[in-house]
Parts: C-alpha cells; sequence; structure tokens
C-alpha cells in the first residue's frame, strides 16, 4: 500500500527538456512547481490551467472591529499539502508533469 504523503516520481528525457510526472499528488507540496519549473499537461500541452486541491495550515492575524465585525490583515501558511492537480483543459490528473521553466536550467 502506497503511502498518502509520498508521491511517485517518474522522469523522461526529451532532448534538453527534463519532465517529471507528478500524476495524482497524494497530499504532497513536492507536486508544486519550484522557481525554475512550471507545470505542463502531458496529454492535451496545457501550461496555465490547473485545477489544485490543496490543504494549508494557517496562522492570521485577525483584527476585530469594536463592533466584532472580523478582518484578516496578515496570513502565513505554516504548512500546505496537495491532494490533487488536473488539467483545466482535458480534465487529467495522469498526465501532469514538471518541466524546467523557458530559459532556466535543467535540473
Amino acid at each position: 500500500m502506497t503511502d498518502r504523503r509520498e508521491q511517485s516520481v517518474s522522469v523522461a528525457q526529451t532532448g534538453a527538456d527534463t519532465a517529471r510526472s507528478v500524476g495524482p499528488v497524494l497530499g504532497s507540496a513536492k507536486g508544486l512547481p519550484g522557481n525554475e519549473e512550471r507545470w505542463r499537461c502531458g496529454a492535451c500541452g496545457n501550461l496555465t490551467r490547473f485545477d489544485v486541491v490543496r490543504t494549508a495550515t494557517t496562522r492570521e492575524y485577525w483584527h476585530l472591529e469594536l463592533a466584532g465585525d472580523p478582518r484578516v490583515e496578515d496570513v502565513v501558511t505554516i504548512d500546505h499539502a496537495v491532494s490533487s492537480i488536473s488539467c483545466r483543459w482535458c480534465g487529467r490528473n495522469d498526465a501532469i508533469e514538471v518541466v524546467s521553466r523557458p530559459g532556466s536550467t535543467p535540473p
């Protein structure tokens, strides 16, 4: 049985571009692209639209007006986990890859 906090990562080399599949990400923030990376749907080529289900633990600074109305003025994310990533265009969640951004050095 797979631990739901881990993800399986496969690496495919295509020329100078390295892609690693994030497939359905099971509770791991490691599915998020880094500063030199971005997501790509291997099925349809989408680079810009994804549905991401994420759970976050945050610390928030709440300012309560004298009348009692709350306003959140500062939010710090302490921890987060990605449950799933799917392509907004074709709906696939098994073809999402993390690829290098243009002009970046492949990992």
